[in-house]
């Protein structure tokens, strides 16, 4: 044991697997925290860190839907990013969309100061995968895909969104962007969200001539970014535990008080932003599914909202006819004798059923996929063994308000944490940086400046 010594100086070996943007801040904000005796160890399947799927694109009109003024990766240091833009070359104000493969350097740039010299020795990265993780008596092990493994005192899952491996033929994923052989060849996209935009900007900008269908159960797409001055109301406005439908009514309070202002519905909504982890953790069970299923698609399209230069280009298309919007839900894809792709639709409201024609089919629904099926190796393990549960509505793993991870019986562990995107169920909104670098910074505040591993050893 540490004798006498504060939590603070106690060495310290953390694992975190997973190397995209979670797993990066997770490992900036435990280095940066200030003790020498920390180390880190990565687990990242990929050749970078800091990209993960989000990041990994080169694609110049891919851009983030975030100014770079609220793209820190540290609370504290608000400006960081756009400082980090301005010593790399980058022209670009505060209130500017960049590309997000700049942003994913950026989040590798966040190691530097750990690849050499004496911070060399506090951090490891392993490219390679990880299939288990188990507690002892010794700490946690991480035993990899080679055979191979890692001892530390705690590990931190950051594996990010639950993605199939393989799409379902004759579908082609939200990440494959690879284009028709034909410019002229018909695509559908099912999904009307963010992914869509992407892959419309990438078609426009490669020069695609064909007509584009998009479709989605409410045929709604992202907002655009505008100018914003959030309200600030604070958390006791807020009618925290009361039914969605009073949460919504109270929402809609807040348009018309931003309205009466001057503003618009953007400072509502980025207003109640930081109250929404309160708000999710306050719902039962029955109130986050009634959200879900009636509110959460309204929310996202004003709260995900699209750069100014990608909504232009969406509605050039739109005016031009070779861009459209069905409503209707996507029921099954087959191919026909002429390798044409027929996609069967049912009705929405009193639309009628229908069937689509494409020779192209990218399949966009978003992140809500099987957090079991498409895991990752390590938390299907985790699973079957019953170390790890997934939350009540299925959204990803189970863990407490402090991101520790619930065992199957509902024990929550001292070693093991889950952020991001692969433990959505307590938090829900874990998918945006300023999101995820809150949860990260207040994680390794509470690993290493408190005593809750005071009873662990170095690794």
């Amino acid at each position: 044991m540490d004798g006498g010594r504060p939590a603070r100086d106690r060495a310290r070996h953390i694992i975190v697997v997973g190397g995209g943007a979670s797993g990066v801040l997770m490992a900036a904000h435990l280095l940066g925290h200030g003790s020498p005796q920390v180390r880190v160890t990565i687990i990242e399947r990929g050749p970078m860190l800091g990209c993960g799927i989000a990041y990994a694109t080169t694609h110049p009109d891919h851009l983030l839907n975030t100014r770079v003024t609220q793209m820190s990766a540290f609370p504290a240091e608000p400006d960081h990013f756009q400082r980090w833009l301005e010593r790399t070359g980058h022209s670009v104000t505060g209130q500017c969309f960049v590309d997000r493969a700049t942003y994913g350097h950026y989040l590798g740039s966040l190691l530097d100061p750990w690849r050499k010299d004496d911070g060399a020795r506090r951090l490891r990265c392993v490219q390679g995968s990880c299939v288990s993780l188990r507690e002892s008596r010794a700490g946690v092990i991480a035993n990899l895909g080679n055979g191979t493994s890692i001892i530390a005192d705690a590990a931190v899952l950051a594996t990010g969104h639950a993605v199939p491996a393989r799409p379902k033929t004759p579908l082609r994923g939200a990440w494959d962007f690879t284009a028709p052989a034909d410019p002229e060849a018909s695509v559908a996209i099912i999904g009307t969200g963010l992914s869509m935009v992407d892959h419309v900007v990438t078609l426009l900008g490669a020069g695609h001539r064909g007509p584009i269908l998009c479709l989605s159960r409410r045929g709604l797409l992202p907002q655009v970014h505008g100018p914003t001055h959030p309200l600030a109301p604070g958390r006791q406005d807020i009618p925290l535990g009361a039914p969605a439908s009073t949460l919504l009514r109270w929402l809609r309070r807040q348009v018309g008080l931003a309205e009466q202002q001057g503003g618009t519905w953007r400072d509502a909504v980025d207003g109640i932003r930081p109250h929404v982890a309160a708000i999710w953790r306050a719902w039962d069970r029955q109130n986050r599914a009634r959200f879900l299923r009636h509110a959460a698609t309204f929310w996202e399209v004003h709260r995900h909202r699209m750069p100014p230069a990608s909504a232009k280009r969406i509605e050039m298309a739109r005016a031009t006819g070779q861009l459209v919007v069905l409503r209707g839900r996507f029921d099954r894809a087959r191919i026909r004798g002429d390798d044409r792709i027929c996609l069967d639709v049912s009705g929405y409201g009193r639309a009628a059923a229908r069937i689509l024609l494409a020779d192209h089919v990218i399949d966009c629904r978003g992140i809500r996929r099987d957090p079991e099926r498409d895991a990752a190796p390590v938390i299907r393990d985790l699973l079957m063994r019953g170390t790890a549960r997934l939350d009540p509505l299925g959204l990803g793993l189970d863990t407490t308000a402090d991101a520790q991870v619930i065992d199957r019986a509902g024990r929550p562990s001292s070693r093991l944490f889950a952020i991001g995107p692969a433990a959505r169920g307590a938090v829900w909104e874990i998918t945006a940086i300023p999101d995820i670098r809150t949860q990260t910074f207040e994680l390794a505040t509470g690993i290493l400046g408190t005593d809750r591993l005071s009873c662990l050893q170095g690794g």
